[in-house]
């Protein structure tokens, strides 16, 4: 152990508070004992600590399932830590293996410098801005050539590489395992040398990769950093992890009306997880609203503002009051006051046709799905016949409670 870490450290009230926020929410902290010393230590010298999130940008935009540890890092930054986002554009050409039962198909450096250059700005409505370090791991990747690459190979064992558990059920079950997949936790460990970070931040599907950020900074000689692993979120479902691919997110740049509504479909049981895990209220006064629910309040209230806070957070305080009355207003049967126009042509237009061409059904077969189960409707009446063809004219077509469009056929 490192010298300059105090042995069981007196906590002063400062620390005490820091130690808790760090652990709100948080499925685990390794090990506690040693972020509690540099807390102490950061408190007594006035340096702060460097605490690092790494992602990669595999898509354009990030949901609200992301924000979970991006909250936390808010948090460690309102504290006066430093806060480094690192984007790993240099790993994405590899592709993260956690959680994949196949190689995952890299991407081309064209699309990772798209994905890369909305990442911070998405990221930037939770951190601040103004203290929060930017760094790409090409830096320090790019010139580690092929001398460098064999050797941060040479700091770890193949053994325990395979005890990773995507790559021993692949190794298993006879599917492939690509040798470049073997440098990723290297390279996202050798982040953390890098930066010499105190604290990384990640999901509990990278805790295998964080960890090996603290067998490589031993290695290398420094103190090795401890870790943070947040719970994965669950989506909309309240069944899944978020997941674009399963259809149960909440993309934080989705318009103010969607992002509020979203929130308001969650089950009464998963929006206390949100809470802790999503609102930056402090835990007593989350604990109040609770046992208020608990003593007879309506749940909706609490759901109600916490779709108020989420929504003010990506847009603003006024689109999270417009987005309330607006769904206020779709639950009484009204229709929003801005609503997207569409134009049209080919009258009659059957009906699955027409959903299709407006935007409110992806293909046919849903819109029949949709039809089916009585979610469509025209100028406020439900429509139950599949074969209905729309004559020339304009329509005020809705599907769910969320989706609506003032269509002119011709």
């Amino acid at each position: 152990m490192n010298q300059a870490l105090v042995t069981n450290p007196p906590l002063s009230d400062r620390v005490k508070a820091a130690l808790a926020i760090s652990l709100r929410g948080c499925d685990e902290l390794i090990p506690q004992d040693e972020w509690t010393r540099k807390l102490v230590r950061s408190e007594a010298t006035g340096v702060p600590l460097r605490i690092k999130l790494g992602l990669d940008p595999t898509a354009p935009d990030i949901h609200i399932g992301h924000t979970v540890v991006l909250n936390k890092m808010r948090q460690l930054q309102d504290l006066g830590h430093t806060v480094i986002f690192l984007i790993g554009d240099f790993t994405t050409l590899i592709g993260d293996p956690s959680g994949r039962n196949s190689t995952r198909p890299p991407l081309t450096s064209e699309q990772i410098k798209v994905n890369a250059e909305t990442y911070y700005r998405q990221a930037s409505l939770v951190l601040d801005p103004s203290r929060t370090e930017i760094r790409y791991n090409s830096e320090w990747c790019d010139p580690l050539g092929a001398r460098g690459m064999i050797q941060l190979a040479s700091r770890y064992n193949v053994a325990r590489m395979m005890e990773r558990n995507d790559f021993h059920d692949r190794f298993h079950a006879g599917t492939p395992i690509s040798v470049h997949e073997f440098l990723y936790p290297l390279l996202q460990g050798y982040d953390s040398v890098a930066l010499k970070s105190d604290l990384e931040l990640g999901g509990t599907d990278q805790k295998f990769n964080l960890l090996m950020g603290r067998h490589l900074q031993q290695e290398y000689g420094q103190e090795p950093q401890c870790i943070l692993t947040m719970p994965l979120l669950e989506g909309l479902d309240g069944i899944e992890k978020m997941s674009k691919s399963k259809n149960n997110y909440i993309g934080i740049s989705e318009d103010a009306n969607s992002m509020f509504a979203k929130v308001l479909s969650v089950s009464d049981v998963l929006m206390w997880k949100w809470y802790t895990l999503l609102s930056f209220q402090s835990e007593v006064d989350i604990a109040a609203l609770k046992a208020e629910v608990a003593a007879g309040r309506n749940p909706k209230d609490a759901k109600v503002a916490l779709a108020k806070e989420i929504t003010a957070r990506f847009h603003s305080a006024a689109a999270a009051d417009a987005a309330e009355q607006d769904f206020i207003n779709r639950s009484k049967g009204g229709v929003p006051d801005e609503i997207p126009e569409v134009t049209l042509s080919g009258a009659p237009l059957g009906i699955g046709a027409l959903l299709k061409a407006a935007g409110l059904a992806a293909s046919g077969g849903d819109a029949t799905r949709l039809i089916e189960g009585g979610g469509v409707r025209v100028d406020s009446s439900v429509v139950s016949d599949k074969a209905l063809k729309l004559p020339a004219g304009i329509y005020v077509v809705q599907v769910g409670k969320r989706k609506f469009a003032r269509v002119t056929l011709s």
